[in-house]
């Protein structure tokens, strides 16, 4: 049996900043399309991230983890940016800054509580 994972609002914290914002995006009037977009596809890639990173983590050899790892990241990147071009080139100009905006500030948040948690997260050397 699992347990539950007591950091798990901080290792996530990014991804629940982004529907918190959700009403204020609606009442202030930005872009609903772009940041509708941009969160979709910002949470999406933070579970799959994750959901790979634990896939890797279970690999007996070390440069599968790693490759799989690496092979994540920039799939995931590239998802990012070329939905971010999508969305400002198929929808308004505002809706991709909006887009752009909500991934920076997602990632802005997810790689500041990453630095923070890393240290944490450490594996014991092995005896």
């Amino acid at each position: 049996m699992r347990s539950l994972d007591p950091l798990a609002l901080v290792r996530y914290l990014d991804v629940v900043l982004v529907v918190l914002a959700t009403p204020f995006v609606v009442l202030l009037g930005a872009p609903v399309l772009g940041f509708a977009v941009g969160a979709a596809v910002w949470i999406l890639q933070r579970f799959a991230g994750s959901a790979l990173q634990a896939a890797a983590s279970r690999q007996e050899d070390y440069k599968r983890e790693l490759a799989l790892n690496l092979t994540s990241v920039l799939v995931r990147s590239w998802l990012v940016g070329l939905t971010i071009l999508a969305v400002g080139l198929l929808g308004e100009r505002e809706d991709g800054l909006t887009a752009g905006i909500t991934v920076i500030v997602a990632f802005t948040v997810y790689f500041a509580t990453s630095l923070i948690l890393r240290p944490l997260e450490r594996k014991s050397p092995p005896s």
